[in-house]
């Protein structure tokens, strides 16, 4: 684990994008296509990482995924997502592509990194499924940080954020930044977004970035908005709630540095993992 004291910041600036996309539910190839131009624009951009959308390449529909489990999942360097890796080496860009993943007998809400080689180099599979999820997905244990320019990419997809212990342990082993692969629907899953990514930025005193769909998917309508978040928990990026767009933010590590020095979270969170909590219980009369 790096020491959280002794703070290592990157050295130049990361410029990352958010592809907040629609997709066509259980049309694989139709979604690489639309990824394909998104992976595009942000490499003329000159973006380092782009990321889309949670289970984006199938649609947020596990009665898809259930009802054939090769046609609507993924395997790792599937020939159907062959143009996504050749565009990420095209353009010199990384990117995390949200999919349902199948591995042996098991099915993962994952996220596949391609490198800027065109590479894929890793899987993060979902660590925290919603009710709704547990029927039909798998999950582990094992968290991911994506190193790109000095700058340590911790993963999230969705509900992970909802848990404050998923990003502090990332941020514990020298996360600077927690993107968050995301369905997140209008009404309660807007105002989810809009405490989770902000309070774990400040929580942890990191970057936060979060990649929504609009439009329908499945049974839900999603509510957009993905967005960028200072380590104070600043809102730096928003998008609209209903449009196709590619979101581009440039993340400077000076603001790293500023937040730490007046917040003391993150290193003061040591202490209490040396020590288990106890819990006194006092009854009134």
């Amino acid at each position: 684990m790096i020491d959280v004291q002794q703070d290592i910041f990157p050295t130049e600036k990361l410029k990352i994008a958010l592809a907040q996309c629609s997709a066509v539910d259980g049309n694989i190839e139709e979604n690489v296509n639309r990824a394909y131009d998104m992976i595009e624009k942000a490499g003329k951009n000159n973006v380092d990482i782009i990321m889309f959308p949670e289970k984006y390449l199938t649609g947020y529909v596990p009665d898809i995924v259930k009802s054939n489990l090769t046609e609507h999942t993924i395997q790792l360097n599937d020939a159907r997502i062959q143009k996504l890796r050749q565009a990420c080496k095209k353009y010199a860009i990384w990117a995390i592509i949200g999919t349902p993943v199948k591995r042996g007998e098991e099915i993962f809400i994952s996220s596949i990194i391609i490198d800027s080689s065109g590479e894929e180099v890793g899987v993060y599979d979902k660590s925290h499924l919603f009710q709704t999820e547990k029927e039909i997905f798998s999950t582990n244990n094992e968290q991911v940080i994506v190193t790109i320019k000095d700058w340590n990419v911790g993963m999230g997809i969705c509900y992970d954020a909802g848990f404050p212990e998923h990003s502090r342990a990332l941020a514990q082993n020298g996360c600077h930044v927690y993107m968050g692969s995301s369905l997140f629907s209008k009404g309660m899953g807007y105002k989810e977004s809009r405490v989770w990514f902000p309070a774990r930025a400040l929580d942890n005193t990191i970057f936060t970035a979060m990649c929504n769909h609009v439009g329908k998917t499945g049974v839900w309508d999603a509510c957009g908005h993905s967005g960028v978040w200072n380590p104070l928990g600043d809102n730096i990026v928003d998008g609209s709630p209903d449009e196709v767009e590619l979101l581009i933010a440039e993340l400077d590590p000076a603001l790293l540095n500023q937040a730490r020095k007046g917040e003391m979270m993150l290193a003061d969170s040591r202490d209490i993992n040396k020590e288990d909590y106890v819990i006194k219980t006092i009854v009134g009369n």
